[in-house]
């Protein structure tokens, strides 16, 4: 489990195919980052990586590896990703962790899309769409989890949604790179889940 709260920012050092063809290919992603703490983390440990809870397979000085099957690479932005590419690390949540964000589980629900960010103050605001099966999940003052990131809705409409990002959040993520037509991962609040699921079945017990 997660919180949302970024630990920092790494880099795609490199990708390596592993599959006899491109059907049934999937990645190994080496990712690097100089300020990452790893002296905490051991072989079979979850890292989330953009959003998506990936397991470290291996490690060399400053990097790790993670395993990144299809059915992954086909639900989340990861197929996007290129040797280069800036990504969003969190270490899985300890017991004894501060809980700054909200519950997130690292399993991405869809992609989602930018479509403008504009100065507001100090912070910018950025309004995505979401996918529609996915809409209804998200409400104005909840939370959301974008690329990893966990941020408080602040409107909605339809299919689309408006957060704030405050410049500590810009500067510490991948966010200050989004630009309007970036695909996102996107998972929504699990409570919100949790509770469609209560109530469909209360209505199906009556």
């Amino acid at each position: 489990m997660f919180t949302g709260i970024i630990t920092t920012t790494g880099i795609i050092s490199r990708i390596e195919m592993v599959g006899d063809n491109q059907l049934t290919t999937d990645w190994r992603l080496w990712i690097t980052s100089k300020v990452f703490d790893f002296s905490d983390v051991q072989i079979g440990d979850s890292i989330a990586v953009s959003g998506v809870c990936l397991t470290a397979v291996a490690f060399e000085p400053k990097s790790f590896a993670a395993d990144v099957s299809i059915e992954t690479l086909n639900c989340t932005t990861l197929r996007n990703l290129t040797e280069g590419s800036l990504v969003n690390l969190e270490k899985a949540l300890q017991v004894n962790d501060r809980f700054g964000g909200h519950i997130v589980s690292g399993h991405v629900d869809g992609v989602g899309e930018l479509l403008e960010r504009f100065p507001e103050g100090r912070s910018e605001r950025l309004t995505f769409r979401a996918p529609s099966s996915l809409a209804r999940y998200v409400a104005a003052k909840g939370s959301i989890c974008i690329d990893g990131v966990s941020l408080t809705v602040n409107e909605v409409s339809e299919e689309t949604f408006g957060v704030n990002i405050i410049p500590h959040t810009a500067d510490h993520t991948t966010l200050h790179e989004f630009m309007p037509g970036r695909a996102v991962n996107l998972e929504v609040d699990v409570v919100a889940r949790y509770l469609e699921r209560l109530r469909h079945y209360e209505q199906h017990r009556q």
